[in-house]
């Protein structure tokens, strides 16, 4: 049986260097990066970026990898796949440019290549072929103060559950990515609420593809009735404009 994979990221470990972003830059050839990569947006040359909040504390931002994802379950061209170690690809060559991912995903990661005249979709791939050939991906490797751990998921669950029970003091008591959307295959540990380090609070913990799919076995009977309404009125709008047309050539007959 194959062991799904994550990524733990830790803000209270994290010192703010920026090691994994440039790790990340040089795993996906994308560049070396801003020289003050605090002020780095997530993008498509930038697949995960730190960011500073008050009191000096330090956050990454990346695909979150949902256990079910939306972005899966939108895509009309099956561009993307979940994996069997639990990352979620994405194949630009299938793509259409509907951007529905963009629109699902719950966290707001995927991001488009505006500036190309073929533009796809861009996110991180939690270094997939890397992790398939038994070696962690670059951005935990990079880590210099192990603020972020990658291994199997369950085993990364423990950890961080054991870290709060060990020191309540220090974490907010919350594993962010544990429930949120279904679960995800990152998560993150913070001092603080999570909202105050800017990631989407009020999430279900329900996967959201089943949210849609409950309301997708709605649509019939809603279209039924929408459709008997639509059709009454066509029928009035078309009527009044026959009226309309039979009072204009009277008129024109009694001129």
């Amino acid at each position: 049986m194959i062991k799904q994979k994550g990524i733990l990221f830790d803000a209270t470990m994290c010192v703010g260097c920026g090691e994994c972003y440039y790790a990340c830059k040089a795993q996906n050839e994308n560049g070396e990066g801003k020289e003050d990569f605090l002020t780095d947006h997530l993008s498509y040359k930038s697949y995960t970026v730190v960011e500073e909040y008050e009191d000096e504390i330090y956050t990454r931002k990346m695909c979150m990898h949902c256990v079910d994802p939306t972005c899966v379950s939108v895509c009309p061209v099956g561009a993307f796949t979940k994996t069997e170690f639990g990352p979620v690809l994405y194949d630009g060559d299938k793509c259409m440019g509907c951007r529905y991912c963009m629109q699902a995903c719950p966290h707001n990661i995927p991001r488009y290549e505006w500036q190309s005249n073929n533009p796809v979709v861009q996110k991180c791939t939690m270094c997939h072929d890397r992790i398939k050939n038994g070696e962690m991906t670059a951005c935990a490797e990079a880590c210099p103060a192990e603020a972020t751990l990658f291994g199997d998921l369950e085993e990364l669950k423990e950890i961080a559950l054991q870290r709060i029970a060990d020191d309540p003091d220090t974490y907010y008591p919350h594993v962010y990515g544990l429930e949120e959307a279904g679960g995800t295959h990152v998560l993150i540990l913070s001092p603080v609420p999570f909202e105050q380090l800017g990631f989407a609070g009020n999430l279900p913990n329900e996967p959201l593809p089943e949210l849609t799919k409950r309301a997708l076995d709605k649509i019939p009977h809603v279209v039924s009735v929408g459709s008997v309404f639509l059709g009454g009125m066509y029928w009035l709008t078309k009527r009044k404009n026959q009226i309309a047309e039979e009072n204009r050539m009277k008129e024109d007959e009694n001129a």
